[in-house]
Parts: C-alpha cells; sequence; structure tokens
C-alpha cells in the first residue's frame, strides 16, 4: 500500500504547474514558520550563483537572434500612420533586454547586491560583445542601440546599488574591458 501511495504522490508531483506549485509553496510557508525560513535560505542558495560568462552568452543570444524580417515586418506603413524601422530595431532591442533588467532588479529587491552586480556585468558584457561580434543583418538597424542601452542598463543598475565600492568595481571593469565605451 505504501508503495502505491509514493507512486501517486510522484505522479501529483510531476503534474504540479508552476503556478500550482508556487501557491503550495505560499500555503507551506504561510503555516510553518521553520519551513518559511527554510524555503528562503534554498532560495537564496539558488539565487546566488550568478555566472557572469553565460548572462553575457544569454543577452549575446537575444540580441543576436532578432530577426532582422521582424523590423521589416512590424515598420512601414500602418492603420495609425509610419513606424520607422530604427525606431522599431530600437524597440526590439530595448524589449530582448527587459528580462534581464527585471531579473538584476530582482537581486536588488532582495538585497543580493553582489550578484545584481555580476548580474549588471554580464548583461553588459553581452550587450559589448553584440555591437564587436554579432554579424546579424538586424544590427544594421539598430546601428546606435548597443551603446545607449549599455549606458541605460547601467544607469539603472547604480539607481538600485547602494555599495559605492561596487559601482566603482563595475566602472572599473568596465575601464579594463570595454576601453571605448568606458564613460
Amino acid at each position: 500500500m505504501a508503495e502505491k501511495s509514493k507512486k501517486t504522490n510522484k505522479i501529483i508531483f510531476d503534474e504540479i504547474s508552476a503556478n500550482d506549485a508556487f501557491a503550495i509553496l505560499k500555503i507551506l510557508a504561510g503555516k510553518d514558520e521553520d519551513i518559511l525560513e527554510r524555503i528562503e535560505q534554498i532560495a537564496i542558495e539558488y539565487l546566488s550563483g550568478v555566472d557572469i560568462d553565460d548572462i553575457a552568452s544569454q543577452v549575446y543570444f537575444n540580441l543576436d537572434n532578432i530577426p532582422v524580417e521582424d523590423v521589416w515586418d512590424r515598420s512601414g506603413s500602418t492603420r495609425n500612420g509610419y513606424v520607422d524601422p530604427t525606431e522599431m530595431a530600437w524597440e526590439m532591442f530595448e524589449t530582448a533586454l527587459e528580462p534581464f533588467l527585471e531579473e538584476l532588479k530582482k537581486y536588488q529587491k532582495l538585497s543580493m547586491y553582489v550578484e545584481a552586480k555580476n548580474y549588471c556585468i554580464g548583461i553588459l558584457k553581452g550587450i559589448y560583445r553584440f555591437e564587436k561580434e554579432s554579424t546579424s543583418e538586424y544590427k544594421d538597424w539598430a546601428v546606435d542601440a548597443p551603446a545607449e542601452n549599455f549606458d541605460w542598463i547601467l544607469d539603472e543598475w547604480k539607481k538600485g546599488q547602494g555599495n559605492l565600492n561596487d559601482i566603482a568595481d563595475v566602472d572599473d571593469f568596465i575601464k579594463k574591458n570595454f576601453t571605448d565605451w568606458s564613460q
């Protein structure tokens, strides 16, 4: 009987959606302070593994894989007027970066400032790599977008970063690694 119960539990666990799991986790945390503390401990351990090069690769991949055809399809004459292809390319660039900026801000909200710093460096590194290495036809439509968005991401990070040493570290990193974009 116990074997069947374990099998049923595994099936139920495998079929729970992410939303269901989150709701269940909140219920458990609300009922037991020890469980809440353990969940927070696991979350911090899970979130603390920020790999700068991995983030940079993800950013580069997202930017490098924006199809130029999407720029063409979303621009030109519309019912509401005209959308310039360059403006659309910029909008698509910013849209590709938004999930990364949200993740960076999450680290700052959680007071995980070292992780936020590393995440920021990863984003900047990915943008810089896109500017220097990409041969994407899309890139021709978003000529100044990498440098402008590099500065935007850096400014957004600085707004939420209270540690002046972290800001100095990132500024030094930029001066050493992105010499032509250092401020």
